[in-house]
C-alpha cells in the first residue's frame, strides 16, 4: 500500500482545490493519504515547513508518492534533496524555481526556491517524475515549468487553459493526476 502526501502552496490549505477530492479517491482505493497543513503566510519559511512535515508525516519512505502544488512542488525539492532513499513517484503541479515577479509571493517563497539544488540527488530520489503546468497560469509562467522539467530531465506536461490548476480555475477534482498516480502505483506492483 502506497502512502500519498499532497502538499499545498503559499497561502494554501489542505481543505482547498482538488486536494480533498484526490484524498477521498485514493483512500477509496486503499491507499494511505496525508495532506499536511503548513504555516502560511504567517510563519512561512523552509525551516517551519520542514518541521511541520516531519511532525505530521515523519520521514520519506520507499512506498511514498509526493504531490506538490505551486510552492508545494518547490518544497518537495528540498525533501528529495535531503532524503537518503528514493520514493515511488513525484508530481510537481504548477512548480517553479526562482522568483515569480510577484513581490507578495516572492518574499514568502524565497527560502524554498531561490537557491541551487543538487539535481542529481533529487533525480535519484524522485522515482517516476512528472512536471505538469498550465499554458495560462496567472502566477507561474509556463517557462518556469519548462525550467523545472529541464532541471529534472523529464518531459513537461502542459494543460491547456488550466490557469493555476486550482479551485479558482475550476479544479475541485483532478482526474488527470489521479490516473497518473494510479498508473505509477500499478507499475510499482509489477
Amino acid at each position: 500500500m502506497a502512502k500519498v502526501i499532497i502538499i499545498h502552496g503559499t497561502t494554501g490549505s489542505p481543505d482547498e482545490n482538488w486536494y480533498p477530492w484526490l484524498k477521498r479517491e485514493l483512500l477509496s482505493r486503499g491507499h494511505s493519504v496525508l495532506v499536511p497543513r503548513f504555516p502560511t503566510p504567517q510563519g512561512q519559511s523552509l525551516a517551519a515547513w520542514k518541521e511541520a512535515f516531519y511532525n505530521q508525516v515523519a520521514s520519506l519512505d520507499s512506498q511514498m508518492v509526493l504531490v506538490g502544488h505551486s510552492l508545494g512542488a518547490g518544497f518537495i525539492l528540498t525533501l528529495l534533496e535531503e532524503s537518503s532513499i528514493p520514493i515511488l513517484a513525484t508530481f510537481f503541479i504548477c512548480g517553479f524555481l526562482g522568483k515569480l515577479g510577484l513581490p507578495e509571493f516572492d518574499i514568502l517563497n524565497e527560502s524554498f526556491v531561490c537557491r541551487d539544488f543538487d539535481w542529481r540527488k533529487i533525480s535519484l530520489n524522485c522515482g517516476d517524475c512528472f512536471v505538469v503546468n498550465s499554458d495560462n497560469d496567472p502566477y507561474v509562467h509556463l517557462s518556469k515549468g519548462e525550467e523545472l522539467a529541464q532541471k529534472l530531465k523529464v518531459p513537461l506536461t502542459v494543460l491547456s487553459g488550466a490557469k493555476h490548476i486550482n479551485e479558482a480555475a475550476g479544479y475541485t477534482s483532478f482526474p488527470f493526476i489521479l490516473q497518473k498516480i494510479e498508473a505509477c502505483l500499478l507499475n510499482a506492483v509489477k
